[in-house]
């Protein structure tokens, strides 16, 4: 772990309310808190659930480690009003609130933006769900796996003729905190814009983020093809349609991946595997003429990498600089130098004292880098230091 003292990062000095739960509103406080900020995650009594996910350590999850990393815990009941009480007062002093209840949730609990701006008028809130904060679906339950098949993301992700798969980690969620961060960011730029005498913090907003559009933000061209041609994309596997040649290639010992799709880059590809013949052929000079005979270029690859090592083809790729690589695992990663030399790869010891290795900070800022300056907190750990300094800051009667 990174020996850092507080204040540290870009966003040191930035106070961060935690309301959410599991993945898309945590990991976005995780994104401001690795830059510094000082977030404060609000936790039920019995713990964000997440505590309980996947593979645990006497009693806790290892992810629970990445995800609440610099953060500190207090644990509050909300269906309780003095509870809500507490958090009125930690948003009168906090630059940003992050939640991803349901819609409406935040409006019971006299917890929504219009109620706590008027003690606090620069204060951003990001609110992440399903749907979002308007619409005919608004009410619906939603979790980043519906949102990705609503998105658009899920039909694409099959072999063809096969059932759609998912992506092996909740990426909905992940790219809804992603673009969460972002309006964040953005709503304090414009919060700084607008200070004046009666907003000396200047004026806050909601960021509302739907689970939803944050992955058919990154559909590129699936809507417009459709629009201007009627073509459905469908699913390809490994392959990219319409950019030729990128996919997958069984080596004589697993997979790699190779995308010889630049004009130049197709020709080294092809001489490299003694194809110049199809590197010459003035009809595949151009993507256009490719994408025609994929199938013919892919099987030449296909032949040449099938009698190969991954090692081998790497090496061979690498020296013609074609861009290729293999299908990494996490042993894969936790051995690769790269990863190591780029400090993606942080040791932390758990409150439980386990030493865990961890993913480093994205991204790298020159300046004002990043740090995993504390491990996750138990559970309300940091309960009475809140509340105490709550107390040092409550105006005098």
């Amino acid at each position: 772990m990174t020996t850092i003292a507080a204040p540290f990062g870009p966003l040191a000095g930035l106070k961060v309310i935690e309301l959410g739960q599991l993945i898309a509103g945590p990991f976005a406080a995780k994104t401001l808190a690795d830059f510094g900020a000082e977030v404060v995650k609000v936790e039920p009594p019995g713990g964000d659930p997440l505590r309980q996910w996947r593979l645990l350590h006497e009693g806790t999850s290892v992810w629970w480690e990445v995800q609440s990393r610099n953060k500190q815990s207090i644990a509050l009941d909300l269906n309780d009003a003095a509870a809500r009480g507490i958090v009125r007062r930690l948003a009168a002093e906090a630059d940003v609130l992050i939640e991803n209840f349901k819609p409406g949730v935040m409006e019971a609990w006299g917890l929504d933006h219009a109620s706590l701006s008027a003690a606090n008028p620069g204060l951003v809130m990001l609110r992440i769900s399903g749907y979002g904060q308007s619409g005919p679906y608004k009410d619906r339950p939603g979790f980043g796996v519906v949102a990705e098949a609503m998105g658009g993301l899920r039909h694409l992700t099959a072999e063809p003729g096969h059932v759609p798969v998912r992506v092996g980690v909740s990426i909905g969620d992940t790219l809804a905190s992603l673009h969460g961060v972002i309006g964040i960011l953005m709503a304090l730029q414009h919060r700084h814009a607008t200070v004046s005498a009666d907003a000396p913090k200047g004026r806050g907003q909601v960021i509302d983020v739907a689970l939803y559009e944050a992955v058919f933000n990154c559909m590129e061209s699936l809507l417009p093809e459709y629009s201007a041609f009627g073509a459905v994309r469908e699913p390809a596997g490994s392959a990219l349609p319409g950019i030729a040649p990128s996919n997958a290639y069984r080596c004589s010992d697993g997979w790699v991946l190779v995308a010889g799709n630049g004009d130049s880059i197709f020709k080294r590809l092809m001489s490299t595997i003694g194809r110049d013949d199809l590197g010459n052929d003035p009809a595949l000079a151009g993507n256009a003429g490719r994408v025609a005979r994929v199938a013919e270029i892919d099987a030449a690859i296909g032949v040449w990498t099938a009698t190969r090592s991954v090692a081998g083809v790497l090496e061979a790729l690498n020296a013609a600089k074609v861009p290729a690589g293999r299908i990494y695992t996490a042993e894969d990663i936790a051995g690769d130098p790269h990863y190591r030399a780029r400090g993606m790869i942080e040791r932390v010891t758990t409150a439980a004292g386990l030493a865990l290795e961890v993913p480093g900070i994205v991204p790298k800022l020159s300046a004002t880098p990043g740090a995993i300056a504390r491990r996750a907190p138990t559970l309300g750990e940091d309960g009475d230091a809140i509340l105490a300094a709550l107390d040092r800051t409550a105006p005098s009667t």
